[in-house]
């Protein structure tokens, strides 16, 4: 066994766990008439409610036991110190120093990351003022309209879900496009609804040598080429987020317009960075610092919050005995409102990118579970399709609601009624509808008492799922920025008491190289020497080729 599982911290839990079987939620609630005050917390701007999860102050004693054995803090203070906390690529873990707004020295390698930060902030401010106020014009004179992010992962997910988010925080006149997917009908589709005069492409790959990001770019660059019949024009349109001043000049790009980041910003977490251009360029550079200003103000709680009170430490906490201990394999995050509706997207990479490893820091198998699978969607859509099985399935399934109190386009009772069912379902999924119940409201109804027995065991709800509810005033930058960030800590809390690389992601490089070694294969029909599937596949793909 692992020394995470032989510690008596853990072994502590399993057995508490084991005395909990029998907890029921409802009963939590009329033992203790201050149980959703003393679990719940306001921090920058958010308020966390986790009274309905499966959980007592003896099991959070407990996983803060554990998070003392696990070093938890330890390794926080070493992540903010700039220390090389992602072991296996030797490097430090800094999205933190993205959003720094209190401007305190972070150190790598001795020296203040910064005054290097702070420089590209300048001039990401410079350059979407200068598209604002109309002095950076297209090839013919015209005002840019449409800001298309060509990228993938984290530099399509995190850019794409905030300017969702913020949509409502929209400069006048601009509009924000996405492509990643290498599938060709993304970006013909998307194309056809473009001005090219108007239209300003931003290429987002470190490298510059993203298989999908560069063939989707490369095919926008011909697009922009045959209707502007220059290539010269390419410059006005084009600009680049990379660190490849070579192959972004190669491009057509002017290194000038070029905006770089470092290889201590991951790629799931690099929306803080010049990632977040086209963020800028949609909501303007005053609400991209606002939105940096949300995550700071969460990060200097975690960085110096005590643990009783570190409300990401503690939501990192329960997560790890959801998962470690009660056995919930998922965890499904439940925005209230479309503008939050790629939020499970995102954070699906955020976390299970992080925490979904199975060997530790020591290069041991691990033998306990780690990272659960993250999924969602948004309310009160999925409560007419995938709620069903919360309520009724045979599964422990954690979930998070999310809302914004106000919305910024009221329309008659439509945000009030939003809210009733967010507040609803994670009663129902608490109190559920014992057998009992269901029985007296059918006999009440009029109903037979044959039908009764018969229909009634299908109408029961178990109820006793967990749940937390996070809520906040307004979709503002601010509070989007504290609700990523909270998310960002939990994550690191459950990665570092499982005792993994959070920051690693090595099988996401094994499916590229393999596609790597097959493109030739599908493409060419050229000899290969792959499994028996495979090569049955390429049989039927080639077949099909035109």
């Amino acid at each position: 066994m692992s020394r995470l599982i032989e510690s008596e911290a853990w072994r502590a839990l399993m057995a508490h766990a084991e005395s909990l079987k029998s907890l029921r939620l409802e009963n939590l609630f009329a033992d203790d008439a201050h149980r959703a005050e003393t679990f719940s917390a306001s921090v920058a701007g958010l308020l966390v409610d986790y009274s309905k999860q499966r959980v007592t102050t003896e099991t959070l004693d407990l996983l803060r036991d554990l998070a003392d054995t696990q070093g938890v803090l330890a390794r926080r203070d070493a992540m903010f110190a700039g220390e090389r906390i992602n072991t296996t690529e030797n490097r430090s873990v800094l999205h933190v120093a993205l959003r720094n707004r209190s401007n305190r020295p972070i150190l790598v390698d001795g020296q203040d990351v910064m005054p290097a930060v702070n420089d590209v902030l300048r001039r990401m401010r410079r350059f979407t003022d200068a598209v604002h106020e109309g002095r950076w014009l297209g090839y013919s004179g015209e005002r840019i309209t449409d800001v298309v992010n060509i990228g993938i992962g984290g530099s399509d997910l995190g850019p794409r879900m905030i300017c969702d988010a913020l949509a409502s925080q929209a400069q006048y006149g601009m509009r924000a496009h996405f492509v990643a997917n290498i599938a060709p009908s993304e970006i013909a589709s998307l194309l056809k609804t473009l001005d090219p005069a108007r239209t300003l492409f931003v290429v987002a790959s470190k490298t510059f040598t993203t298989q999908e990001t560069l063939a989707n770019a490369h095919t926008a660059r011909r697009w922009f080429v045959e209707h502007a019949g220059s290539a010269e024009a390419v410059a006005k349109h084009f600009v680049a987020v990379s660190t490849n001043r070579d192959e972004v000049a190669a491009f057509g790009i002017d290194v000038d317009n070029m905006f770089g980041f470092w290889d201590w910003v991951g790629g799931r977490y690099s929306l803080w960075s010049a990632i977040g251009l086209p963020i800028a360029l949609y909501i303007g550079m005053d609400g991209f610092e606002r939105l940096l200003e949300g995550a700071h103000a969460m990060d200097e709680h975690f960085r110096t919050a005590p643990m009783v009170e570190n409300l990401p430490l503690t939501l990192g906490l329960i997560d790890v005995w959801n998962s470690s201990f009660l056995g919930a394999e998922t965890l499904a995050v439940l925005p209230y409102g479309t503008r939050l509706g790629r939020l499970p997207a995102y954070l699906q990479q955020a976390s299970m990118e992080s925490n979904g490893k199975s060997v530790d820091l020591d290069g041991h198998r691990v033998d306990y579970a780690t990272g659960p699978v993250v999924w969602g969607g948004a309310g009160t859509n999925g409560q007419h399709a995938f709620y069903q099985l919360l309520h009724q399935g045979t599964r422990l399934i954690p979930s998070d609601f999310i809302a914004a109190i106000r919305t910024h386009t009221p329309v008659g009772e439509q945000q009030a009624m939003l809210l009733a069912n967010l507040l609803a379902q994670t009663r129902a999924l608490m109190l559920g509808r014992p057998l009992e119940t269901v029985m007296a409201e059918m006999r009440a109804a009029g109903v037979d008492a044959e039908t009764v027995t018969r229909i009634a065991p299908h109408r029961v709800c178990p109820g006793n799922q967990p749940s937390t509810t996070i809520l906040f005033p307004q979709m503002t930058p601010e509070a989007v920025g504290a609700l990523v960030a909270l998310y960002e800590h939990r994550i690191f809390v459950a990665g570092a008491i499982w005792h993994i690389d959070s920051y690693d992601q090595w099988g996401v490089e094994l499916g590229k190289q393999m596609a790597g070694e097959l493109l030739p294969a599908v493409g060419h029909a050229a000899p290969g020497n792959f499994d028996a599937s495979t090569e049955s596949l390429l049989g039927i793909i080639h077949r099909h080729w035109v």
